[in-house]
Order: C-alpha cells, then sequence, then structure tokens
C-alpha cells in the first residue's frame, strides 16, 4: 500500500521532525507525485520567507509602554 502525505506530513518532514524511514518514503513520493513535489516547493518557500520576517512594534506602541513603565514608576533598563 501506498501512503498518502499530507501538507502536515511535508511541514513535519521540512522541519525534520520525521522519522527517517518515512522521510525516505516522502522523498521517493516527492520524485513521483508532481503535485506533492509542487506543494512541498510552496511550503518549503512559504517557510524560507517566514524566517526571514521581522517584526518590530510601532513607534507608537513604543511609546505607550515607555509612557505606562514611566507612569507606573518602573525603571529604564
Amino acid at each position: 500500500m501506498i501512503k498518502s502525505f499530507t501538507p502536515n506530513d511535508l511541514a513535519r518532514y521540512i522541519y525534520q521532525e520525521m522519522p527517517e524511514v518515512e522521510q525516505e518514503l516522502l522523498m521517493q513520493a516527492l520524485h513521483s507525485d508532481d503535485a506533492l513535489m509542487q506543494e512541498y516547493v510552496e511550503m518549503l518557500s512559504t517557510v524560507e520567507f517566514l524566517e526571514q520576517v521581522k517584526l518590530q512594534p510601532s513607534e507608537k506602541v513604543v511609546k505607550a509602554i515607555k509612557e505606562l513603565a514611566h507612569s507606573t514608576g518602573l525603571h529604564q533598563v
């Protein structure tokens, strides 16, 4: 019986959370299933993009936090 792989399986593979035996089966499936390969490539691209995103609070939020800290008597670090 051929195992059917899900997007969850692809995520586990990308994040190296899959047993080696299952990795081998997935690699075989990727080589023989173009749709699965396309989904894998898209997920991998998304993961790589998300790892590059750097989130920063807006100046408005930073200012509000500093004002709150000052009004409550908290000292600067």
